[in-house]
């Protein structure tokens, strides 16, 4: 068990992880499931281990930083394996603090390019508005700004 477990510490000293990061780490490195599920546990109870904080930490970092749109951001949360509801407060207790408005405009105006949304042909609208959807802005907000 204390190999699983400092095997989890070293891991968690040099980054966040989740605890399904965590464990498919462990496993990948052979370690028996029962020294796996001791070692987690021991690591929720002490507060090294917390997926909240965790998808806080992911979702200041793509918000702020990476300037996504909350969309994209609840996705990373859950592909580092946070499950839903953990993903979904995380998510809005970031974009209290972030006007995305304002980071959907950075974006639309890195995207045009200085040109006015009015000028654009129809595949060069089509090419913008789908980007930004994958960076996570919500469709009706997009198109609202682009008219």
């Amino acid at each position: 068990m204390a190999d699983a477990y400092v095997t989890a510490l070293t891991m968690l000293g040099s980054r966040e992880l989740s605890e399904s990061q965590v464990r498919a780490r462990l496993v990948r490195r052979k370690f028996d499931l029962a020294d796996i599920d001791e070692a987690i546990a021991r690591l929720r109870q002490d507060g090294t281990l917390d997926d909240r904080r965790v998808a806080l930490a992911a979702a200041r970092l793509e918000g702020t930083i990476r300037h996504r749109g909350r969309a994209r951001v609840l996705q990373k949360i859950r592909q580092l394996g946070i499950e839903g509801s953990t993903a979904e407060s995380a998510v809005s207790e970031a974009f209290a603090d972030i006007d995305e408005g304002a980071i959907l405009d950075r974006a639309l105006d890195r995207r045009l390019r200085g040109r006015a949304p009015k000028d654009l042909d129809e595949k060069g609208r089509a090419r913008i508005i789908r980007g930004l959807v994958a960076q996570g802005f919500s469709i009706e907000a997009i198109l609202t700004r682009l008219r």
